[in-house]
């Protein structure tokens, strides 16, 4: 998988995408991140990106030449017909595990970080295919916001994880938030690990992980419950 990512301070991905799951994944070839700085698309002196906003108001707006010219250039080198162009944006739908896991079925995604006030409405109508926002908060910039898609997708690439298995107990990965986890030691401060989990049984491991699941949604997340796909048992 190829993702592209569109921003203003590229300098901010170096170290993010250089430790953990993402180097290994970059080194072994399952991805490759390539990061574009908008600057260099200008062609005035001062690399000028930003504008005041017609009719007025606060803040500055993102121009749309250079966005346009930086999207055609890259283009120009990989197939992006029919493929993502999203811009992360306060104003985007929700981004959740279901829209990783549709994003990772691409083989390239571009993302656009925006800025200051926002970028020119023409960016949005004409270039823009998609807009994801990660949470309803607003963030200095898209950067950011960058990381957590391309953490969150580049994970679910088939051979990323250890296991194919492993993200699927993960929260939102089935509907619910995740069971309790415990390891070594058996006794920590007289705190125990419940007895089912050493028990042996996968079958009452298994039931009473999906009854902890269902019982930690419900107390966290109720939203996220009545929309979980229960059995009439549960």
């Amino acid at each position: 998988m190829r993702i592209d990512i569109l921003c203003l301070f590229p300098e901010m991905f170096v170290s993010p995408f250089d430790c953990s799951i993402i180097k290994r994944a970059r080194e072994r070839g399952l991805v490759e991140v390539v990061v574009h700085n908008i600057r260099d698309y200008t062609h005035d002196k001062h690399r000028t990106v930003d504008d005041y906003a017609y009719g007025g108001g606060p803040g500055m707006v993102l121009k749309p030449e250079p966005i346009f010219e930086a999207v055609e250039s890259i283009k120009k080198q990989v197939d992006y017909g029919g493929l993502p162009i999203i811009l992360l944006t306060p104003q985007g739908r929700l981004f959740t595990q279901q829209v990783a896991r549709e994003l990772a079925l691409h083989q390239n995604i571009m993302l656009v970080c925006g800025h200051y006030e926002g970028v020119d409405e023409r960016v949005r109508e004409h270039l823009i295919t998609d807009e994801i926002s990660i949470g309803d908060y607003v963030l200095s910039g898209g950067e950011l916001a960058a990381m957590v898609v391309v953490d969150a997708v580049v994970r679910l690439i088939p051979g990323v994880l250890g296991s194919p298995l492993s993200f699927h107990s993960d929260s939102h990965s089935n509907g619910l938030l995740e069971y309790p986890q415990y390891t070594r030691p058996e006794v920590y401060r007289s705190w125990s690990v419940p007895a089912v989990l050493l028990s042996g049984n996968h079958g009452e491991i298994a039931r009473w992980r999906r009854q902890q699941a269902i019982l930690r949604t419900l107390k966290r997340r109720p939203d996220l419950a009545k929309q979980a796909n229960l059995s009439t048992e549960e």
